[in-house]
Formats: C-alpha cells, sequence, structure tokens
C-alpha cells in the first residue's frame, strides 16, 4: 500500500465526520426549525395571541347572551327580541320599521 493511499484512509474517517456535523450544523442554524426560523415564530405567535384575544371576547359575548337566555332567569325582552329578529313573528296591531345602518 503506498504512502497517499494510506493518507486517504487516514483522512476519510475525519472528513466524513465533519461532513456529517457540518450538515447538522447548517440545519440547526437555516433549517425549519432552526435559529433562522425564531422571527417568524416570533410573529406567528404575537399573531396567534391577537386571534386568541378576538376569540376570547367573542367567547364571553356569546357566554353572556346564553346566560340572558336560561329559561330559568331569562329576560322577557331578550326572549322577545331574539323571537321579532330571527322568526319574523309580529302582532297583527304593531308596524315594523327597519332602519339601515
Amino acid at each position: 500500500m503506498s504512502q497517499a493511499q494510506s493518507l486517504i484512509r487516514r483522512a476519510m474517517w475525519p472528513a466524513v465526520s465533519l461532513l456529517i456535523i457540518g450538515t447538522f450544523a447548517g440545519h440547526a442554524v437555516a433549517g425549519p426549525n432552526g435559529l433562522l426560523a425564531w422571527g417568524g415564530y416570533h410573529r406567528d405567535l404575537a399573531a396567534k395571541q391577537q386571534q386568541l384575544a378576538k376569540l376570547e371576547g367573542e367567547r364571553q359575548a356569546l357566554k353572556h347572551r346564553s346566560a340572558l337566555l336560561d329559561p330559568r332567569k331569562a329576560d322577557p325582552d331578550m326572549a322577545d327580541e331574539l323571537v321579532r329578529k330571527d322568526l319574523g313573528l309580529v302582532r297583527p296591531d304593531e308596524v315594523i320599521v327597519t332602519l339601515e345602518d
């Protein structure tokens, strides 16, 4: 075996090791979950927090409205308003006046 082949064999394993380590390091920095993706995660987190706050507000409004419709303590005015709006029921002696928004 010549000296050149011996040198190549000795350098092969460190070269393969460096290639593998370089691949992992590249993914750690520029991969989909790497260091460069953190900025995107922070933007997504801020957007999701805004969406969560909006949905929690809607949930509270729906919870309040459902509490008003509880049969044990229903608000008669609220029930009357919902029946008139959703079902279109009107008494014979009433006139409906619609307001444009």
